[in-house]
């Protein structure tokens, strides 16, 4: 599990831009074929370059029934090419995406090996899905795959293995994500006055959104929500911005992104409207701007108590010696796609959600074999009841 997890890590399958998509796919298709498991490959990348962001589909078992395993295999980028030189110290693996979440994928492959090895029956099948851009919305992955109905049919449960840090996500929050634009007009620096400031003007229009913060922050969800994380619902300002074209330059375009997530008690198109209305009102004031909208996506959510819920909860236990603990994702998951075919979903996965996206990521290799164990019973569970 280690060699593999390395030689993935090794792959800088950095989203943006979704880099070395290919090259990733291509070796665990090959590794897969070795270990003698049977594979799809489907494309997903825009006309004329069709391979360029591909899907695996991985199966174990036979019937109708289907129990989904889920995996994305994009990373979000690195802060040092030295995240991808893996690095074995004891019973961890450090790199990026370690945990978020090659480390997660390997634990559901090696969860379908150890049921063909021990022979188990299954009343149904595995599927594992495997894509990419899940770290940007999932345009050429999980929700290509939607659109083509390959996600979720005749599903019985669906798992997928984010860093959860030892919780189950049985929820999401909805998300909607914006760059912002804003324009002036350009002017050497001793001639300023005949310029027009965009960066100043961005201040104008962040200090708008501000007061949009203050009001959006004040309201909590009344689901749980992990340990050290807050209820409250979210905007964040300028994740990323930029602008200028040099130090003595009155800057002509400054841009920023904002990004929204939202409790499962708000509504989508409502908060929306209250962000495009900051912007609008804006250009009232006679700020020249525009708005790009380049994720957005509802919450969703699954009850605990549902037989696939009931399963995972039994073999945590059983695993661990440690009751399930259920709670609210802070952050968007692909569960929302398999949720809106009827399919019950979960995220449980070895990684910690306080070390993913860092620049010290790593999983605990003992994690990866406790969760491989989690998973395999959770199917055999499930797909021999009688629900």
């Amino acid at each position: 599990m280690a060699s593999l997890l390395a030689e993935l890590v090794a792959i800088p399958t950095e989203n943006p831009p979704g880099r070395n998509y290919p090259e990733f796919v291509a070796l665990f298709e090959n590794r897969l074929r070795q270990l003698g498991l049977a594979c799809d490959r489907i494309k997903g990348g825009s006309a004329g370059n069709e391979d360029s962001a591909p899907s695996l589909s991985v199966s174990f078992g036979q019937g109708n029934r289907v129990f989904y395993f889920h995996g994305h295999y994009d990373v979000v980028p690195a802060q040092a090419e030295t995240q991808f030189q893996p690095q074995r110290r004891e019973h961890f693996l450090m790199g990026r995406g370690s945990a978020d979440m090659k480390g997660g994928i390997v634990a559901m492959l090696y969860a379908m090996l150890a049921l063909r090895e021990a022979g188990a029956p299954l009343n149904g099948q595995i599927k594992l899905i495997v894509v990419p851009d899940e770290e940007t919305g999932g345009a050429r992955g999980s929700a290509f795959l939607a659109k083509q109905g390959l996600l979720g049919t005749n599903g019985a449960g669906m798992l997928t293995a984010e860093p959860t840090s030892g919780m189950v996500w049985n929820g999401n929050r909805g998300a909607i994500s914006l760059r912002v634009e804003v324009f002036g007009k350009y002017a050497h620096v001793a001639l300023q006055h005949k310029g027009e400031n965009a960066f100043e003007r961005m201040l104008r229009v962040v200090t708008q959104f501000q007061e949009l913060k203050r009001e959006v922050e004040q309201r909590a969800t009344s689901l749980p929500v992990g340990a050290g994380e807050s209820p409250s619902s979210i905007l964040l300002i300028g994740g990323q911005s930029g602008g200028g074209a040099n130090f003595n330059v009155v800057p002509e375009k400054c841009w920023f992104t904002l990004d929204r997530r939202i409790n499962p008690e708000e509504n989508l198109s409502t908060e929306k409207a209250r962000i495009i209305g900051v912007l609008e009102k804006c250009r009232e004031e006679g700020i020249r701007l525009q708005w790009q909208i380049f994720q957005e996506a509802d919450s969703s959510g699954s009850p605990a108590d549902e037989p696939a819920g009931n399963a995972l909860a039994e073999a945590i236990e059983e695993v661990t010696g440690k009751p399930a603990q259920f709670c609210i994702c802070p952050g968007l998951l692909e569960t929302r796609f398999y949720c809106a075919q009827g399919v019950p979903a979960y995220a449980y996965g070895p990684g910690l959600l306080s070390v993913a996206h860092g620049p010290d990521e790593y999983v605990d290799l003992g994690k990866m074999c406790e969760c491989a164990a989690v998973y395999a019973r959770t199917a055999l569970k499930l797909l021999n009841s009688r629900n």
